[in-house]
This record gives structure tokens, C-alpha cells and sequence, in this order.
């Protein structure tokens, strides 16, 4: 059994704090992270290089450390 997530379907949003000023940012696939509870991020301008798969509680501290 593969512990990585399918993310052949993955429907990936950007932040709301991105903008809309070019494409710089990272990305994320939240209904697999609801599913696995793993949360996949990846570069908005390189989607094909590569998808980094982060345990959820490590993410929401990431999250908050940037967002204070």
C-alpha cells in the first residue's frame, strides 16, 4: 500500500494573500489534505518540479510562524 497521496486530480489553490501579480507562490491541494492529512505544496511557476507532502500539524505551525 503507497503511503503517497493520488495526486493526479488534485485541485490546487493559491493563497488569498498571494495577489494576482505574477504567479509566486506556493500552492497547495487542501482536499487531499483533508483526506490524508497530509497537506502537498508545491511552486506555483514549476508545478512539475516536484510536490513536497506536509504532516498536517507541521503545517498549521508553519502557517502560523509566517502568519504572526
Amino acid at each position: 500500500m503507497s503511503t503517497t497521496p493520488d495526486l493526479g486530480h488534485a485541485r490546487w489553490v493559491a493563497s488569498s494573500f498571494s495577489g494576482n501579480g505574477g504567479g509566486h507562490c506556493l500552492i497547495v491541494a487542501p482536499d487531499v489534505a483533508t483526506a490524508t492529512g497530509t497537506v502537498p505544496v508545491r511552486d506555483s511557476k514549476s508545478p512539475d518540479a516536484g510536490t513536497l507532502l506536509v504532516p498536517h500539524p507541521q503545517w498549521t505551525r508553519f502557517v502560523r510562524h509566517i502568519s504572526a
